[in-house]
């Protein structure tokens, strides 16, 4: 039986924003509200995020990189301020210019989407790079979606691996996955179907749907590893089950 892999994300760059919000030096992770959480909140919230937004805009204004990253997020997500993804942007790009590692990857992004600002995917490589080589997962995975695609740079496989690697080895599932597809084809790397099951299995660990069902069909047809049909049967369950979930 032939082997069917499923596409993987190393031909679709990520645009997800990994922003951080409030003033305080233990920065938390911010998800993007929900419509109906934000028409609900209570006047003391609105009070208290207005309040954090003055502090935020004042230690800014200071030259404080990690302020004006924080202000970034709060003018993106609309806490404290009106929602103005154009603010986000000039204030992502003053803590990017200080060498901000979140900042630089949150500006590539922007640059990426066309979010805040005209999208431009030279200028995405560019901060992703910066954010990358500082040891960004999430710049590194972008980047070498960015090299996989040729999206604002030359396409090169052997770059896109490269920097899959460097993220997969920080434990990202995406980059762990995509680097099993490029070992499987050989795709920047030497095809290696051994090398390919190892990244799949550290991302179905981690409950990746897609390396899950890879996997099982390499259990299944005995490729790379022994063939297990018990295997394969497990893992092609708990990717269903997760797909039945979402």
């Amino acid at each position: 039986m032939k082997i069917k892999q499923k596409q993987g994300k190393w031909q679709v760059v990520l645009f997800c924003l990994i922003i951080h919000s409030g003033c305080q030096d233990d920065q938390r992770t911010v998800q993007q509200p929900e419509f109906s959480s934000i028409s609900n909140k209570s006047e003391k919230l609105k009070q208290e995020e207005r309040q954090e937004f003055e502090r935020c805009l004042k230690a800014a204004e200071s030259g404080d990189a990690v302020e004006q990253n924080n202000l970034g997020a709060m003018y993106y997500y609309g806490e404290g301020v009106k929602q103005d993804h154009k603010q986000a942007v000039k204030w992502y790009s003053k803590a990017a210019e200080q060498g901000h590692a979140e900042a630089q990857f949150n500006l590539g992004a922007m640059y990426d989407a066309g979010d805040g600002v005209k999208q431009d995917q030279i200028q995405a490589v560019k901060w992703y790079h910066k954010a990358a080589e500082q040891g960004s997962a999430e710049a590194q995975f972008n980047l070498g979606a960015m090299y996989a695609a040729g999206y604002g740079v030359k396409q090169d496989q052997i770059q896109a691996a490269m920097w899959y690697r460097n993220a997969a080895d920080q434990g990202d599932s995406d980059s762990q996955y995509n680097l099993g597809l490029m070992y499987y084809y050989g795709e920047g790397v030497k095809q290696d179907h051994k090398q390919a099951v190892k990244w799949y299995r550290k991302a179905a660990e981690q409950g990746h749907v897609d390396a899950q069902y890879n996997l099982g069909i390499m259990y299944e047809n005995g490729e790379g590893v022994k063939k297990d049909q018990k295997k394969a049967a497990e893992l092609f369950r708990k990717a269903a089950k997760q797909e039945k979930n979402k």
